[in-house]
């Protein structure tokens, strides 16, 4: 914990009840958890402190903890609060139940032209807020793209995200290679300019394409190497099927443009777009325009082996973390209880 140490140290109980495991994510697990004064529901990632240290991934977690502090905004998933005990640390976020679109293009769902072009509004408004606020996500895919009770889509994970000053530009290498832009493989030598916001426009026409198409434009594995990557954009051109409607093609391929200079890379050039130009995006912004795709409200919209690896397979599940710290504690004469320190504003 002497990592953690600089934490401001006023200490609370456990303030929520958990649920149930829902998912995986880079910085941990996910889990859905109630708030025990006001009953609200919530979800809430978490990481073991000492795995955080042994992977080298501190940095990593503050500065996904600093930056989500910043923002709210409808098409994110927002943050509440944060927390730590001896073990782990937790994040609390909005609770979305569902699913990611990673869940659902595994559930064989057929995604409409008219659904991926709402969720390319709704990922472009909440890309032109992150753009104000000068942070370039670098991770946009479905994995990362939640799905609310009534389909509006939610932006999440920033742990790789980059905070750029000006009218400077990020340099390091970060991203899920399969939706990484062209100028991410190459190499950042000399005069290299660098790259900019453009990258997370590039990630969601592949998302979009994906969705549509139900597999990716580009086929690539992660141990490709960046030099054979980059002879994969220019030497295959993405097959547009003809069913398609030739304002989506038109769209997709400005959005897949190998050069970011000629990308649609802000949210005034996607708007003059045919394919979006009778948008109203005042509805869209205030979720008032349906999604053609509701997720089934009957159940969880998640893979069930996550509650069972969290209740079978792991050595120290949450569940029974408050017995445990209580037996540790017990064990080192102390004679108060589980303790958290609270995680002070970065």
């Amino acid at each position: 914990s002497r990592w953690f140490g600089w934490l401001v140290p006023p200490v609370v109980r456990h303030p929520e009840d958990i649920l149930r495991a829902i998912g995986k994510g880079s910085f941990g697990k996910v889990c859905i958890v109630q708030k025990k004064d006001t009953k609200k529901m919530y979800a809430m990632k978490y990481m073991n402190k000492l795995k955080c240290v042994e992977r080298n991934e501190v940095r990593n977690v503050f500065k996904e903890l600093q930056i989500m502090q910043n923002l709210e905004h409808p098409f994110l998933v927002n943050f509440w609060y944060s927390f730590q005990d001896e073990e782990d640390m937790f994040m609390v976020v909005d609770l979305l139940l569902g699913g990611d679109l990673r869940y659902h293009l595994q559930q064989n769902v057929h995604f409409s032209e008219s659904t991926v072009k709402l969720y390319i509004c709704e990922i472009a408004l909440a890309l032109h807020y992150l753009r104000n606020k000068r942070i370039i996500h670098r991770d946009i895919k479905p994995d990362n793209i939640l799905l609310d009770e009534h389909g509006h889509v939610h932006l999440t994970d920033f742990n790789i995200a980059a905070v750029v000053k000006d009218d400077l530009k990020a340099s390091s290498i970060a991203g899920t290679k399969p939706y990484m832009a062209p100028e991410l493989f190459q190499p950042f030598e000399g005069t290299h300019p660098g790259y900019s916001f453009s990258v997370d426009w590039w990630s969601l026409g592949i998302t979009a394409y994906e969705l549509l198409r139900g597999q990716r434009p580009y086929v690539m594995r992660s141990s490709m190497p960046a030099n054979e990557i980059l002879q994969t954009f220019h030497r295959v051109h993405p097959s547009y099927p003809a069913a398609w409607s030739t304002e989506v093609k038109s769209l997709l391929r400005k959005l897949l443009c190998i050069d970011p200079q000629k990308r649609i890379s802000c949210l005034s050039e996607l708007q003059d777009t045919e394919c979006l130009s009778n948008v109203n995006w005042d509805a869209v912004l205030n979720k008032q325009t349906p999604p053609g795709f509701i997720p089934n409200r009957r159940r969880l919209n998640c893979d069930p082996t996550f509650e069972l690896e969290e209740m079978i397979l792991e050595s120290k599940p949450l569940h029974k973390k408050k017995k445990r710290l209580a037996r540790k504690t017990r064990e080192n004469g102390s004679d108060g209880s589980p303790q958290v320190q609270k995680i002070n504003s970065l």
